[in-house]
């Protein structure tokens, strides 16, 4: 039971998600695997899942020595929980699925995890054996997207992938028709294929599904083959950003007429002060001019 449990444990501490990496030949690039930080821990290994090859294996125990079978292309660094593999002067035959694999002793015995897998796709300007279009669609919020991908006729599987936004494996299509797709394209996505043309609909778009999908394909004895990508962009976001302006447009506008309404109503008032001020004036005229009178009559009767 306790075995049981610890293994339960290790298994729900690793991460399971899928990275996409593009790429130009000559580039570098980094691969990433979480690791549990376990005393119980052993090493991690990066396995080419394809040729069934383990590429890395780096120990926990410094006095290990790191095995590569990347040609002294890697460095290996720990960061915290998590070991960065960097690749340089990539290669076209570097267009694989890599999985990180950890090994843990459970009760004694080793035990394999698996973990994070990362797949890698290395552009080639002498090689573009799978053909894409369109090049570039900017839709609006809600609509769709049709994606065509032109394959080989030797294509054991066939993906739709996304990079570099948010990198995922939207759709995998293997040669006996069996498809998996991402949650995040659940009940958005179509697909049919028609000889070596897969078409491939995203639906009811937002301003989150922006980003570059590329259509790659699976051969057998060959690194992964892809295009150069469709450039998605939803206008939902320039949308936004043009109600907000008009928003403000709006705001400014009764900004103005209430500073026009402030003004002509202490105009008014200032005016209506101005002729309370003259009437007092005249009247106290009038009674002087009265007093004075009234004296002059009296002297003129003593006199």
């Amino acid at each position: 039971m306790p075995g049981a449990r610890a293994a339960q444990r290790y298994r729900g501490g690793n991460e399971k998600s899928t990275d996409v990496i593009s790429a130009w030949e000559g580039d570098s690039i980094s691969i990433t695997c979480p690791m549990n930080g376990s005393q119980n821990q052993v090493g991690m290994y990066l396995r080419n899942i394809r040729q069934n090859l383990n590429m890395i294996y780096f120990p926990k125990d410094k006095s290990q020595k790191v095995v590569c079978n990347f040609e002294n292309r890697t460095k290996c660094s720990k960061e915290g929980e998590t070991l960065r593999i960097t690749l340089h002067r990539l290669r076209q035959s570097d267009s694989q699925i890599y999985l990180c694999s950890e090994i843990v002793k459970i009760n004694g015995f080793p035990k394999e995890l698996y973990g994070k897998t990362t797949i890698v796709l290395v552009k080639a300007n002498s090689s573009r054996t799978v053909e894409q279009s369109p090049l570039y669609a900017n839709p609006e919020r809600g609509q769709s997207v049709n994606i065509t991908c032109v394959c080989s006729s030797q294509a054991e599987k066939f993906y739709l992938l996304r990079a570099p936004m948010q990198p995922d494996q939207v759709l995998s299509v293997s040669k006996l028709n069996m498809a998996e797709v991402s949650p995040a394209f659940k009940n958005r996505l179509q697909y049919s294929r028609e000889g070596n043309r897969a078409v491939v609909t995203l639906e009811k778009l937002q301003e989150g599904d922006s980003d570059n999908y590329i259509c790659a394909e699976e051969v057998m004895g060959s690194p992964l083959l892809s295009a150069h990508g469709t450039m998605v962009l939803v206008k939902g976001e320039q949308v936004c950003e043009k109600s907000s302006w008009d928003q403000y447009a709006l705001v400014g506008v009764v900004a103005l007429l209430f500073c026009a309404l402030v003004c002509c109503t202490l105009y008014r008032v200032d005016v209506k002060k101005y002729f309370q001020k003259k009437n007092p004036n005249v009247v106290y005229e009038d009674m002087s001019y009265s007093s004075r009178r009234s004296t002059l009559v009296r002297n003129n009767n003593y006199s």
